[in-house]
């Protein structure tokens, strides 16, 4: 990507970028130091680098079909497919695998998911579509995540990578809370 950095005298603080094609115009203050301005840059780069990964997955995957199909075969269309407002790949998310904000009935999935088997994001979208019926990790939550097939198999593979949930270490012990919690992390 190549960078085009335009300094004015009438810019006193703020910064912005805007790409063209595949240039990218940084309007940035005539005196800020160099160096300052190289590190705003490269996190300006980072941004649109993410924003064209999440465009080109959701090019390529239909996520809001994916969860349509798993609301049939492993919901029985308890969840209206009105009630997932919204499914979508997050390119902010590296510690999690998935967030599912139980209110506003929208989920973000990690787009390292990606790279893994589609089995393995299917979970994880089974796993945040089951918070939307139960906002926590109780036993009725994981009765709804357990449907999935391939639950097992994909909550091991997800630890071989290195995911690690606290909330899921002693769930027989754990009471659900009042669904007061608006946004499950998982």
């Amino acid at each position: 990507m190549e960078v085009k950095i335009i300094r004015s005298e009438k810019r006193k603080r703020g910064m912005d970028a805007r790409l063209l094609g595949d240039t990218m115009i940084v309007r940035a203050p005539s005196d800020i130091p160099e160096d300052k301005l190289q590190k705003i840059v490269e996190n300006f780069k980072k941004r649109f680098e993410r924003r064209k990964r999440k465009k080109e997955l959701s090019r390529k995957v239909n996520l809001v079909e994916i969860c349509h199909k798993l609301k049939e075969e492993y919901f029985n269309n308890v969840i209206n497919p009105l009630e997932v407002k919204s499914i979508e790949y997050s390119t902010e998310q590296t510690r999690k695998w998935g967030v599912c904000n139980s209110r506003n009935k929208t989920i973000r999935i990690s787009h390292r998911l990606a790279e893994m088997p589609n089995w393995v994001r299917d979970y994880v979208i089974v796993h945040e579509m089951a918070h939307i019926l139960q906002p926590n990790h109780s036993k009725k939550f994981w009765k709804l995540v357990g449907r999935y097939k391939l639950s097992e198999r994909a909550r091991g593979y997800l630890i071989a990578k290195g995911y690690k949930d606290t909330d899921e270490s002693d769930i027989e012990n754990k009471t659900p809370n009042s669904g007061e919690q608006d946004e499950t992390i998982c």
